[in-house]
């Protein structure tokens, strides 16, 4: 991950510019190949004005989107505070959901987003399900882990998740619960119905897109 002063954006405004999109079948490929094509959607502006350097960040990708362990806390990560940070609004925000709305190929209805007890979520509804993004906030590598192992007894920890964020699983119900830096992130799915999108294809996958659709935007804290 990297510091930078200018909060990171899905691209996806411009015809020009924007990247293609990974279609159903795109992330019916291995996982790897999916977080290459989710990349490409997500840079930052300052970035963006050099090509050239973007072209060099994907071909060392896993370096700044890919795994990193939390051995390396030589950084540390930016606390919870009273507001959310860019990081955990850029889930609900109009970018997020032009790319989400695109890959899945349903436009949802996204409520306001609510911020509790250092939760930052909101709601995507569509015709006939709901999805639900949520970010936890933390404030030490310890209170990340409490919060990340209780999401894993609480929904149930039932398959590892390699090369996303610091550590991911798949709950009970395919749901996708994500840890990076001093953030948790989950995909909550149960509420839509076991296929979904156009073309249909299982909730579980769908989680498992966003999931990687929004990590590889997030950067910085």
């Amino acid at each position: 991950m990297y510091r930078s002063s200018e909060a990171p954006v899905c691209c996806f405004n411009d015809a020009a510019s924007a990247p293609v999109t990974p279609s159903f079948a795109d992330r019916r490929r291995p996982r790897s190949d999916r977080r290459e094509a989710a990349k490409t959607l997500c840079y930052s502006q300052k970035v963006r004005r050099y090509l050239p350097l973007v072209l060099f960040a994907v071909t060392i990708g896993a370096a700044c989107c890919g795994s990193s362990p939390p051995a390396s806390k030589a950084r540390v990560p930016v606390p919870a505070g009273n507001f959310p940070s860019q990081i955990s609004k850029m889930v609900c925000s109009s970018e997020a959901q032009k790319v989400i709305n695109h890959v899945l190929g349903v436009t949802a209805d996204v409520a306001t987003p609510t911020w509790v007890g250092h939760l930052y979520s909101c709601r995507y509804q569509y015709p006939d399900g709901v999805m639900t993004l949520s970010v936890k906030e933390l404030s030490s590598w310890s209170q990340t882990d409490a919060w990340y192992h209780m999401l894993g007894r609480q929904l149930g920890d039932i398959s590892r998740l390699g090369n996303l964020g610091q550590g991911a699983f798949t709950t009970t119900n395919g749901s996708v619960v994500v840890r990076k830096d001093w953030k948790v992130l989950t995909v909550q799915i149960s509420g839509l119905p076991a296929q979904f999108g156009v073309p249909p294809t299982s909730r579980a996958d769908v989680a498992d897109t966003v999931s990687d659709l929004i990590l590889g935007c997030w950067a910085g804290d």
